[in-house]
């Protein structure tokens, strides 16, 4: 049944809420404004009045996603007891976030379809997530439990284990090489997280 009305800013989230749909059942490559619309119940014109086109709709969609995980994150660094294990609960909170939001985590890290160029607020919504990482980072430094001259450097690894660990497990290929190691998933991530601190911080 077509929905004809919605109240303020609901027609919005419904049509976003659509596109994940889609995006997580058949790709992203099967989204079109048309697509979304009939997705959502709503008429064809409707999603113009929040989105000039597929790229602004995707552009919101990545946003959204960016502020989920820059909550989850935040959260994760919040609840640690120490600097370094804060590390690895941010690392552990970015893999799950891929597990959770599966569409959101595929859409994020694709600009060439979310255009961050054209649609600022995804990229400050980007930032605000990675500053997460390099504030907690800083705290290790400020701790002097790592190198004040590597802290760039080792903002960067550490997202880039994380993110290379959450697509394996988006993929399935974690979770082979997991079987394979009689052990699970998250466990394998721990694991990793935790020896890489050690390599980083040893003796803490």
């Amino acid at each position: 049944m077509t929905r004809t009305s919605y109240h303020h800013g609901a027609l919005r989230d419904t049509l976003l809420a659509a596109c994940l749909r889609l995006i997580e059942t058949e790709g992203i490559g099967a989204v079109s404004l048309r697509r979304v619309a009939r997705e959502a119940g709503v008429s064809t014109g409707a999603p113009y009045h929040h989105f000039a086109d597929r790229s602004a709709l995707l552009a919101a969609l990545s946003t959204q996603g960016f502020e989920l995980l820059g909550s989850d994150v935040a959260a994760a660094r919040a609840a640690a007891d120490t600097p370094l294990h804060a590390l690895t609960a941010l690392a552990e909170a970015y893999v799950r976030f891929s597990q959770e939001h599966p569409g959101h985590f595929r859409l994020m890290f694709r600009p060439e379809l979310s255009q961050p160029d054209k649609h600022p607020d995804g990229m400050a919504a980007g930032d605000a997530a990675f500053a997460v990482l390099a504030e907690t980072v800083a705290d290790c430094v400020a701790a002097g439990l790592l190198p004040s001259d590597k802290a760039d450097t080792l903002a960067v690894a550490w997202w880039g284990l994380a993110h290379g660990l959450a697509s394996l497990w988006l993929d399935g290929q974690l979770e082979k090489r997991s079987v394979q190691l009689g052990t699970a998933a998250p466990a394998l991530v721990d694991d990793i997280m935790r020896t890489f601190t050690t390599l980083i911080a040893p003796g803490t």
